[in-house]
């Protein structure tokens, strides 16, 4: 196990540098111009290449990638365009409100997702096979942000029983206050994955009630229940952890468009100005945080696996 831990964190180093070469060039490619947010209509054209020069977007792309991966190494991520603040002080400064939101929206919807999951497996083909399955076919075809706008329409305009923007109320600081806020937009992001996680734990299902295991536990006079709840559970946990270690990029880059939605004062609404200003040491900063969490979570979902079903262990 702990080759296998020094040799994943060994492959952390290529990876991440050819996603950030990838990221950077990509950048460059993308149309638009950072410099055009510093002009006005009163700068002459020496004016403008002189912004162009102080923020060192005058040298080519590969120069300007060295500069800024030798700013990196030194542990630099470097200072936005638009505010001149620190990049890494700016994810860190949003970092608990993505966590939070994101956190609480996947342990929502895996506490939701494993009994649906199980409920649909075990009754394949019946009434409550089709509705759970009717449910997530809406998941995955229905947009998270015309949802947004749909439960805000709801809950914030027509009932005014939540708040439809921000993380608090002005005046306000209390917990209770950020958990109704939260509801909403938690809400739809757990849906998201619930959509997803369901289809993945009854597929899984269906697959281990085929097993010979279970048909001993029946002759042995388990409950359905039981071999459900107590055996089958145990093996259908595995995509489960494959899913959580794949969500682990989500806890830092967030929902994008959700947060922006819903004003959520989160990395992903960082990243949407970060991108509608060509901030490109902000949009590098928040691609290799979210990859590094990547990583991290599929080498915790590969310790996982060691954990929940030992044979993995002893193959490896």
């Amino acid at each position: 196990m702990r080759q296998l831990i020094v040799r994943r964190l060994l492959q952390t180093v290529p990876l991440l540098f050819f996603v950030s070469v990838v990221c950077f060039f990509m950048i460059k490619l993308a149309p638009g111009d950072p410099v055009l947010s510093f002009v006005t209509p009163n700068m002459h054209a020496e004016d403008i290449e002189r912004v162009r020069h102080n923020l060192g977007l005058d040298k080519p792309a590969y120069i300007q990638y060295f500069i800024w991966l030798k700013e990196l190494l030194q542990g630099n991520f470097g200072y936005s365009l638009t505010n001149h603040q620190p990049v890494l002080d700016q994810i860190l400064e949003r970092l608990p409100a993505t966590a939070g939101l994101m956190g609480s929206a996947i342990a929502l919807a895996v506490l939701l997702a494993i009994p649906l999951g199980l409920l649909a497996g075990a009754n394949r083909n019946r009434w409550v096979d089709k509705l759970i399955n009717f449910i997530s076919y809406i998941g995955i075809s229905v947009p998270l942000f015309w949802l947004a706008i749909l439960m805000i329409y709801l809950f914030a305009i027509k009932l005014h029983w939540l708040p439809s923007m921000g993380m608090r109320t002005i005046g306000v600081e209390s917990t209770a206050d950020v958990i109704k806020h939260g509801v909403l937009p938690c809400t739809v992001l757990a849906f998201g994955f619930l959509t997803s996680y369901v289809r993945y734990i009854r597929s899984s299902t269906i697959g281990q009630l085929k097993e010979e295991y279970v048909q001993i536990q029946y002759a042995f006079g388990a409950s359905k229940t039981t071999v459900l709840f107590r055996h089958v559970m145990k093996h259908v946990l595995l995509p489960v952890i494959t899913l959580l270690g794949m969500s682990m990029g989500d806890l830092v880059a967030g929902a994008i468009v959700t947060e922006t939605v819903f004003s959520w004062p989160g990395i992903g609404s960082l990243g949407m100005t970060a991108v509608r200003g060509m901030d490109y040491p902000v949009i590098m900063g928040i691609t290799l945080f979210s990859s590094l969490m990547l990583i991290i979570g599929n080498l915790a979902a590969d310790i996982l696996y060691s954990f929940v079903d030992p044979r993995i262990k002893l193959t490896r």
